[in-house]
């Protein structure tokens, strides 16, 4: 039986917990997020049920480590909503001046993190629609997010048992730093950095899994199969590996659109990856403009409920070939 170690730390009336299990012979160093976004249960529920299944011998881990986090924002998530004081996905990095619940988190989390080699977090999202993967970039020493386990980080990818991979984040987010300046001076390209992008900062890799819609029932399969998948992918319990997705819907971002007013709205009910054509109309502002598609492509993250001057969709268009 492997060994169950929990760390604990405190945050107000709030706690944090780490449970990690280890194999008795060198390996990769995993940690899985759940709850980053307290309205996200899947990944949480999940990994209470792996917990669970170590706990009860009916799995074990034979190389490395994995350290699990089941809620990685407990305020967000006692109050069932996206983010607490703030968005722990956004400009997560220590701070030695925090100032909201979530400065704190990042303080925990950022240095745990740190201390492995591979990342698997967990989500859902808003509207309807299929699950996906979120990668990084291509291999690069370019300033805004350098790395080097490309081919890692899509060979995990491959055998998580999702045929569908979205790249192009942290580019597309600072694009649209680029336009908000113009409203908002003091908008910073960091804000874009979450979990994967720190975990990438600091020589690892990782990968985002949408799970699904936050209140269907099988995104906690799909989280739940995802860890599995990937603990034997790495070789880290005694399970053959997954086979790799053979066919692979590959997008890549390359527009963000902010919601400017209160009174802008859709032009539809929008769900992540449907098609849009160039000239399309996708939402109509306050003042009657029509905002349309540049070019031919797929609507991503559409939120209805997105405040001023945050994201309120982005654009995506096919990769060619397979990740």
């Amino acid at each position: 039986m492997n060994d169950h170690r929990i760390e604990r730390f405190p945050i107000a009336d709030l706690e944090l917990e780490a449970h990690r299990f280890d194999g008795h012979a060198d390996g990769p160093r995993l940690i899985v997020l759940g709850a980053v976004h307290g309205n996200e249960i899947c990944g949480s529920v999940a990994i209470r049920q792996i917990i669970a299944a170590f706990e009860g011998r009916d799995l074990h881990v034979t190389h490395g480590h994995v350290t699990f986090v089941p809620v990685a924002n407990p305020l967000a998530w006692k109050q069932r909503r996206r983010e607490g004081e703030r968005n722990l996905n956004r400009k997560l990095q220590p701070t030695d001046r925090p100032e909201v619940f979530e400065d704190h988190v990042a303080n925990w989390l950022c240095p745990l993190l740190a201390r492995h080699d591979v990342l698997l977090d967990l989500h859902s999202f808003h509207t309807p629609g299929e699950p996906f993967v979120m990668l990084g970039p291509d291999d690069n020493d370019g300033a805004l997010e350098p790395f080097s386990h490309a081919a890692e980080e899509r060979a995990m990818a491959r055998h998580l048992g999702i045929g569908r991979f979205v790249d192009g984040w942290l580019d597309t987010y600072a694009r649209g730093v680029d336009r908000r300046r113009a409203s908002e001076p003091g908008a910073d390209p960091a804000y874009g950095i979450g979990t994967t992008e720190y975990m990438r900062s600091q020589g690892g890799y990782g990968v985002t899994v949408e799970c699904g819609q936050h209140d269907d029932p099988a995104a906690i399969a799909v989280a739940r199969h995802c860890i599995l998948n990937t603990l034997a992918f790495l070789g880290m319990i005694d399970e053959p590996p997954p086979p790799p997705v053979r066919r692979v819907q590959h997008l890549r971002l390359f527009d963000v659109v902010d919601r400017v007013h209160a009174g802008d709205r859709f032009a539809r009910d929008w769900n992540s990856f449907d098609s849009v054509r160039a000239g399309e109309p996708i939402g109509l502002r306050a003042d009657g403009t029509t905002v349309a598609a540049a070019r031919d492509g797929f609507i991503l993250f559409p939120n209805p409920d997105a405040g001023p001057a945050r994201e309120w969709f982005y654009l995506a268009e096919a990769v060619s070939g397979a990740a």
